[in-house]
């Protein structure tokens, strides 16, 4: 569904796992500190609903980085902890008179994905998926209008998506 018809906030929260599950899980962010007035939003809209749906707070860990390019080795590195059941990029590119844009798009998403393909090969051996919260947006307006703009806020959905997908064996 396009974004523009989707909250970004909106979910149902009997469809998550109950806190006593969550309380036990752990959980990493890795974020981008450019664009910081955006990330930074996500950032917070992730930890808090983490946190509201049971997990704690010392089971958090956030890590930053430079930018949205590094968030593949920030993953990579969180991965190889074997310690989180799922761990959120957050990060956001807008594109700007440079093909700059297209190349950090595609490095990250194919960065990102090869980590959740490789988690998913080594299934034994489960390291915690990888969530895509990463804005790419044409404009920083619709940057902010994911960010607790109008639209909600991409770092809710990414911990919504973390908690399922750190849960997704009971879901099966």
């Amino acid at each position: 569904m396009a974004t523009k018809y989707h909250n970004l906030s909106a979910y149902n929260a009997d469809e998550l796992p109950n806190a006593d599950v969550l309380k036990r899980q752990r959980f990493a962010i890795a974020v981008a500190d450019w664009n910081s007035e955006i990330t930074y939003a996500l950032l917070e809209g992730a930890y808090d609903t983490l946190v509201k749906h049971g997990v704690q707070e010392q089971n958090i860990k956030v890590v930053h980085v430079p930018g949205t390019f590094e968030l593949t080795y920030a993953a990579n590195k969180l991965q190889q902890e074997h310690s989180y059941d799922a761990i959120i990029a957050i990060g956001c590119v807008i594109q700007g008179d440079t093909p700059h844009f297209d190349y950090i798009c595609q490095g990250v998403s194919y960065g990102l994905s090869k980590l959740n393909a490789e988690d998913f090969i080594n299934f034994s051996k489960r390291k915690g998926s990888v969530i895509f919260s990463v804005l790419t947006t044409l404009t920083k307006q619709q940057a902010l209008d994911r960010a607790g703009g109008v639209l909600g806020n991409k770092g809710v959905e990414g911990a919504i998506t973390a908690i399922k997908m750190a849960n997704i064996d009971t879901a099966l």
